[in-house]
């Protein structure tokens, strides 16, 4: 490929247009300074004036194109930060726009929606400074499928703490939306809203949207969030359709760390993220990653996704019982899974042995064994031992080589309740000191995802979300858990990895309403390199063949994710793609109507035939009706999902 030419076409095909009041076009509003447009020239973002004059507050307004009709998905995005010196939010000079420049990139991942990435954006500096002459700078890209902007303070010196961030998002009352309360967990259900029933509160990310006209979709989110600064939340309560940015609340993590952030000069601030365009282009977007900073790793391959078989769903005490630890590792050797968990209670075991005996039973069978810490110290009131073993560097380093020595390959550390500075520092310390170890992590309690896995690809998965462990809650989750199920593909899984622990077919403490296809569904629709598969062994040794060959084969890392069809909160058809084989998942919420799904199979590759394995509702949830014929590219496949049902396809190329 020409480079060169390629970089030229780019710049000519994005129509890139800096307008300065005045002195180029007078078709604009004498508030309008600058607009950015993306590659495709779908999104737009202009850059507006409270007023006539360069002084004051300013705003951007993003706008997307589609079928020939512009949606003004944004009306008002407010700029501005209060640092504990002085204000850069209400008399901002506007200064400059930099030439724009064409943000190419390429990258892989050992996990998660895609293998290789490609983006391309456009960028621009806008400087701005305040009336001490204090420069401020907005950091603006324009993708083909969203926005992304940061705050830079260019000065080389001084350190001070952020009072306020005035970023805001105004959404037009008659946008839908799908929110989630606030919860230091991150595992609230999310509930849509529009016009006149929209809650005032605090809300997680991300926080999906629909514009009024029904012609865009978009998602609010963060990203390369670093040491420098805090996870912000978005809340409506000055205004109904006005969502501002907030930090976190001071009693969280047991009112431990300062809630402002501190920060040191040269600064950046976390993206603003805005994926933007069609319902596709939100659930296959890669943004969050796209903008975090590459990995400085210089080697991933100790680094494997897998399944895991986990005995906490279906015995809470398990882990303390060195006989379901057996039970648990045989299961992951029958399934062909590589890896087993001890979860919470290791260090209480008995039973007829105890930590050291389960690890010498985990490595006889071939399974490599994963371990949970209670993340500890005065941030958390959960108890369970051991707490404190992750909490400081030394500590850490003297857990990670006696796990070394053990044979041990990853950590899940739980119970962090909070996204203070002095947490999300937390976070990227135990990321930092893990990988000196070669030592996989997965967080639970936690934050989600702020594509963290691009830096640190040793992060494996995140909670983050009301999963199957909800079935030992209460019994909300028997009744919510099929609508929910087909939101989070839309919300949540978007930004990152999620360890719902989903594909059970038994019951915990409370029971099932999904069907048996329904749940297996969940094996390729929700998207974790490391996948816990929940439920008890005999929950998938008495699933029918086909289901079992199914769960053994599946991949938990893809070369390609692909939205075929679904909406939130009604249903949901995903196909991913591992080497030349693709595997579709699909679910239905409707607790009253029975679907029959026609998938069209043209993403597949020209000229083969695949082998075409469907496990689709048999007569009643519990049941199968399996079949497995032969496909190509033109081929349509019909499969029928019963209520809150669902199925699987795994599509084989043959070997001619």
């Amino acid at each position: 490929m020409n480079y060169k030419n390629e970089f030229e076409k780019n710049i000519m095909k994005s129509k890139i247009i800096l307008v300065l009041i005045g002195l180029f076009c007078t078709c604009f509003s004498w508030s309008q300074k600058v607009v950015l447009q993306s590659p495709n020239q779908k999104i737009e973002a202009a850059l507006y004036a409270m007023d006539a004059s360069n002084k004051g507050e300013w705003y951007l307004k993003v706008s997307y194109s589609a079928n020939k009709n512009t949606s003004e998905i944004l009306p008002k995005v407010s700029l501005g930060l209060s640092r504990s010196d002085q204000d850069f939010s209400k008399e901002l000079i506007f200064l400059k726009a930099s030439k724009p420049k064409i943000v190419k990139e390429q990258y892989s991942l050992p996990f998660g929606k895609k293998s290789l990435r490609n983006n391309t954006a456009n960028e621009i500096t806008i400087s701005f400074e305040n009336p001490n002459k204090a420069k401020l700078n907005l950091i603006v890209r324009a993708y083909n499928d969203g926005l992304t902007f940061r705050y830079e303070f260019p000065e080389k010196k001084g350190s001070y703490s952020i009072k306020e961030e005035y970023t805001a998002y105004q959404i037009p009352n008659k946008s839908t939306r799908w929110l989630e309360k606030w919860n230091a967990a991150n595992e609230g259900l999310y509930a849509n809203s529009s016009e006149d029933k929209i809650v005032q509160q605090e809300w997680c990310y991300p926080a999906l949207f629909n514009s009024a006209d029904k012609s865009t979709w978009f998602l609010l989110h963060e990203a390369d969030l670093d040491r420098n600064y805090c996870g912000t939340k978005l809340s409506n309560t000055q205004d109904i359709n006005t969502y501002k940015l907030t930090f976190p609340d001071p009693k969280d993590g047991r009112g431990t760390g300062e809630s402002n952030p501190s920060i040191s000069l040269p600064w950046k601030s976390p993206w603003r993220v805005i994926s933007i365009g069609s319902l596709a282009d939100i659930v296959e977007s890669t943004l969050v990653e796209d903008v975090s900073t590459p990995t400085r790793f210089k080697n991933t391959d100790w680094i494997k996704p897998g399944k895991v078989s986990w005995n906490y769903w279906s015995s809470n005490h398990g882990t303390k019982d060195y006989k379901i630890i057996c039970d648990f590792t045989d299961l992951a050797v029958k399934m062909n899974w590589p890896y087993t968990l001890l979860d919470w209670e290791w260090d209480g075991m008995t039973n007829g042995g105890n930590l050291e005996d389960a690890l010498k039973y985990i490595h006889s069978k071939g399974i490599k064994p994963l371990m949970w810490y209670n993340s500890g110290g005065n941030h958390t009131w959960v108890s369970s031992t051991p707490k404190d073993r992750m909490l400081t560097h030394e500590n850490r380093i003297e857990e990670f080589t006696k796990l070394k020595k053990l044979g041990v390959v990853g950590v899940k550390i739980d119970f962090f309740e909070s996204e203070k500075q002095n947490m999300i520092k937390y976070y990227i310390d135990i990321l930092e000191d893990a990988a000196q170890f070669e030592m996989m992590v997965y967080f639970h309690g936690c934050i989600v995802p702020r594509g963290w896995s691009r830096t640190y690809p040793n992060l494996m998965t995140y909670e983050g979300v009301r999963g199957a462990e909800w079935y030992n809650n209460g019994p909300e989750f028997t009744v919510t858990a099929a609508e929910h199920n087909t939101v989070l593909p839309f919300t949540r899984n978007v930004v990152g990895a999620m360890d719902y622990t989903p594909v059970t077919f038994t019951n915990s403490q409370f029971p099932h309403l999904t069907s048996f296809g329904h749940e297996l569904a969940l094996s390729v629709i929700f998207e974790s390199p490391l996948q816990h598969l929940a439920d008890r062994p005999e929950g998938y040794y008495e699933l029918p063949e086909e289901a079992k060959t199914f769960l053994k084969e599946v991949p938990t890392a893809w070369d390609n994710s692909k939205f075929i069809e679904g909406y939130p909160g009604q249903e949901v058809t995903m196909a991913r793609q591992k080497g030349e084989s693709w595997y579709i998942g699909s679910i239905n919420a409707s607790e009253r109507q029975e679907k029959t799904k026609k998938v069209k199979l043209n993403f597949l590759k020209e000229g083969v035939n695949y082998r075409a394995v469907i496990i689709a509702d048999g007569k009643h949830d519990k049941a199968f009706n399996s079949q497995t014929i032969t496909v190509n590219k033109t081929s349509t496949i019909e499969a029928k999902l019963l209520r809150r049902g669902g199925f699987v396809i795994s599509l084989i190329p043959i070997q001619e």
